[in-house]
């Protein structure tokens, strides 16, 4: 019995290791421990999306280029300082902010949602895979009050109500590369959007840090706050 259980862990592993080829791809220098909470994610998403929708059904076997490496192209456009707070506005089942934590171990990242139900699957997959630097608050961004040093999203509103409604959780102690402010993924033509806000905004493609297909229309779009 011993030994089918080792070599069921053995093919897991190996199984596991193919699905995380393209984030190992970008970002070689994982430690083992990262590298394991990839791989769980990799699993657990597509469990818990059979119970609560969190990411659309005909798009989770693409859960990581879609959604992680997505995710993680934040990362590429800045490293935060470890000690640094993260705010993950609108995050859904945990994107961008979770992926982002197995990132940053000495980062904290605050997720926060109105629908009760997807903050379960974010906080159940971030205890499952061992994160202690992800806290989660179901409720409406007007509810959390802390300051972070970013607010991070994902495709969650345009970009002037995101800056509206998010400045005031924006810190004044500066301790990164970038002055505070929000950075949020998109994607498709955004020149209309950009147009309307008011703080220095700048866009960055997604295509120049990753070249899957998937990226080609995908941005980055920070604004200092």
């Amino acid at each position: 019995m011993t030994l089918i259980l080792r070599r069921g862990l053995t093919n897991f592993a190996k199984t596991s290791f193919i699905m995380i080829d393209h984030i190992l791809k970008y970002f070689p220098n994982l430690s083992e421990i990262q590298k394991s909470q990839f791989e769980k994610l990799c699993h657990l998403y597509p469990e818990w999306n059979e119970k609560i929708n969190v990411i659309s059904r005909k798009d989770i076997d693409n859960i990581e280029i879609n959604h992680l490496l997505h995710s993680l192209a934040i990362a590429k456009y800045l490293k935060f300082t470890p000690g640094s707070r993260v705010l993950d506005f609108g995050s859904g089942g945990g994107f961008p902010g979770i992926p982002l934590a197995v990132l940053f171990p000495d980062v904290h990242f605050h997720l926060i949602d109105r629908i009760g139900k997807k903050m379960r699957v974010a906080s159940e997959v971030a205890n499952a895979i061992g994160l202690h630097n992800v806290s989660v608050q179901h409720g409406d961004c007007g509810e959390c009050h802390e300051k972070f040093d970013f607010v991070v999203s994902r495709a969650v509103m345009p970009q002037p109500d995101l800056v509206k409604l998010s400045a005031k959780n924006i810190s004044r102690t500066q301790r990164n590369a970038l002055p505070n402010g929000v950075i949020a993924l998109k994607g498709g033509e955004l020149h209309d959007e950009i147009k309307q806000v008011k703080s220095k905004t700048e866009v960055f493609d997604i295509k120049n840090y990753f070249d899957e297909d998937f990226f080609s229309t995908k941005k980055i779009v920070y604004t200092a706050v």
